[in-house]
């Protein structure tokens, strides 16, 4: 089995997670310093100008690798796929739809494509579309989550396609690291323990309620619309399921939480704001500089790969 760190040419085999609004080209550049691949989020980046210029950014800021992250329902989706192959990026992961339209071009620029799955029948779809890995991301996650959790989905993932399958969800130490590793993966994808670091851009009201939330500090909102997202409990996600339960349409609840995210990420709103955040919240204790936080979850790598490949 090729690992991440090998089949990316990074340090450790961690990728930060695209979070919209979060993952600027800044913090994406201090991740790939500290080891891992560092991506820039599009999904909460407006305008093709604005993506042009974070990766710009990121680029005036490392040497090493990093990529972008397409959530593929945003409506600048088709020029944010022509951006990445136009700026030479050299991994782009992809999240809440199916990448299939855009894989041969991509994959003609020489671009590594890495879909987010939250079932084995799409990660197998898109492994016959060419894919170079999947990320099989369990509900455990922050933001947009799907119903199986990481212990279960991960190993059907690997027994079902050919290509790495990166674990995600539920990951913010080396014992959940480790634990990813034997069910088969060739590497994690982390975003909940990075919203405790240093470099990460959020407000400070954001990081504290972090570090203060236990684990069972979290809720799923949208279960009831289809559209589930995870979230620190506040005022707004009270209301919010209140308002679900009642019968309210998409619509209105898109209207409640239009901007929610960014008044959490920019205004350090910890009422109304979307606070997203995993279940390895309540692990969390205190900021730290990335390259500590990658160091910790990776410190046993090298035991494993070796227990994994004696496999």
């Amino acid at each position: 089995m090729k690992y991440l760190d090998e089949l990316l040419g990074i340090k450790y085999p961690v990728i930060q997670g695209g979070m919209a609004n979060i993952a600027t080209g800044e913090f994406a550049a201090a991740c790939s310093n500290a080891g891992g691949l560092g991506l820039i989020g599009a999904g909460g980046i407006r305008d093709t100008d604005s993506l042009i210029a974070e990766i710009r950014k990121c680029k005036s800021l490392t040497d090493k690798p990093f990529g972008v992250n397409i959530m593929l329902m945003h409506p600048l989706a088709d020029d944010f796929a022509q951006i990445v192959i136009d700026e030479k990026i050299p991994v782009v992961t992809t999240g809440a739809g199916n990448p299939g339209k855009y894989v041969d071009s991509f994959k003609a620029a020489g671009i590594k494509v890495i879909p987010v799955v939250a079932a084995p029948i799409l990660a197998k779809h898109l492994e016959n579309l060419g894919v170079d890995a999947v990320i099989a991301e369990g509900t455990e996650s922050g933001g947009h989550v799907g119903e199986m959790t990481t212990m279960t989905l991960v190993p059907q993932v690997v027994d079902t396609v050919n290509i790495p399958v990166i674990a995600a969800g539920g990951i913010a130490d080396h014992r959940q690291f480790d634990a990813a590793m034997t069910l088969g993966a060739c590497g994690v994808q982390v975003g909940t323990c990075l919203l405790a670091s240093n470099e990460c851009p959020i407000h400070e009201n954001y990081k504290a309620a972090v570090i203060k939330s236990k684990g069972s500090d979290t809720v799923v909102t949208g279960r009831i619309a289809g559209t589930p997202v995870r979230v620190l409990k506040n005022s707004m996600t009270r209301e919010y399921i209140k308002k679900e339960k009642e019968g309210a349409d998409k619509m209105d609840l898109e209207k409640f939480t239009l901007g929610s995210l960014r008044r959490a990420v920019f205004e350090g709103d910890t009422k109304t704001g979307s606070l997203m955040a995993g279940q390895t919240c309540g692990q969390l204790k205190e900021i730290r500089p990335v390259a500590d936080i990658f160091e910790d979850i990776c410190q046993n790598y090298e035991k494993v790969k070796a227990i994994t490949i004696g496999a």
